[in-house]
């Protein structure tokens, strides 16, 4: 399972040889690069991207980016006093890809007026590779692995509105006249949750698609080139991601299933 791994630097210079040094660490094979990105904090605390993927709304690092561009322009440990109304728009968009606030927030402790940082995404065996190149060039490195959240709370979600809606068809059987416009609406309300939960288990599934073709092309582009000591470790990453996209595929799918079959009672 891939890590987000955001090395915090004193300057954009800094941050700039940290890129190098993880493209280098990719090259050699201790680790799979699979995106990076760098932004920075000016004096006054606004936040920039200096470099990043061209569509951010498109990949993890891109969400995880713009989400942390958006909350982040404030002083250290400003997740901590943010109101769940605040929280709802970025935060939601770094739960989706398995970030808690809890790592956001030491970035934003690290990351004071006039640093800069990188952000990447990495499949590592060891920290200790990584830990080493960026200390060396002086920066302090944060990890957070990627979770399934979206996909855990896609079948939580549909499983309750599967439970709901046989409650509610069995009591709707039994009802008086006068109870049974209420209840067809909220059978209607909870139809129509299912139909949303489909819909976003169906842009999962692609999106999860797009994501494992593109890591499956990093990783088999290092295979190529590695040496046979770290071309065995690349193929266990391979492995590794086939197992966890097979997890998540088949977790998205049973909430579809789950779906169907409560829409059709």
């Amino acid at each position: 399972m891939s890590k987000f791994v955001v090395t915090t630097f004193s300057s954009e210079a800094s941050a700039y040889e940290g890129t190098r040094a993880l493209r280098e660490l990719h090259a050699a094979g201790d680790l799979t690069l699979y995106e990076l990105a760098v932004i920075s904090k000016d004096s006054g605390g606004k936040l920039s991207i200096k470099e990043g993927p061209d569509e951010l709304a498109g990949t993890a690092i891109g969400s995880l980016v713009g989400a942390m561009v958006g909350v982040l322009g404030g002083p250290a440990g400003v997740i901590v006093g943010l109101t769940a109304g605040m929280l709802l728009g970025s935060i939601s968009d770094l739960l989706n890809i398995g970030v808690g606030t809890d790592f956001l927030d030491k970035v934003s402790r690290g990351l004071a007026p006039g640093k800069a940082a990188v952000i990447a995404e990495v499949d590592e065996d060891w920290v200790t590779p990584l830990n080493t190149r960026m200390e060396a060039l002086g920066g302090s490195v944060v990890r957070e692995w990627r979770s399934d959240f979206e996909e855990a709370q896609i079948a939580k979600e549909t499983a309750a509105n599967k439970a709901e809606l046989a409650q509610l068809n069995a009591e709707m059987a039994q009802s008086a006249a006068e109870a049974k416009a209420k209840l067809q609406s909220r059978i209607s309300e909870v139809k129509a949750k299912l139909d949303e939960l489909s819909g976003q288990a169906q842009t999962k599934l692609q999106k999860l698609e797009k994501d494992t073709n593109a890591k499956i092309s990093a990783l088999n582009d290092q295979i190529a080139k590695a040496n046979a000591e770290n071309k065995a470790r690349i193929k266990e990453r391979l492995v590794e991601l086939r197992a966890d996209h097979d997890r998540r595929v088949a977790k998205l799918k049973q909430a579809g299933a789950l779906i169907k079959e409560a829409l059709a009672a």
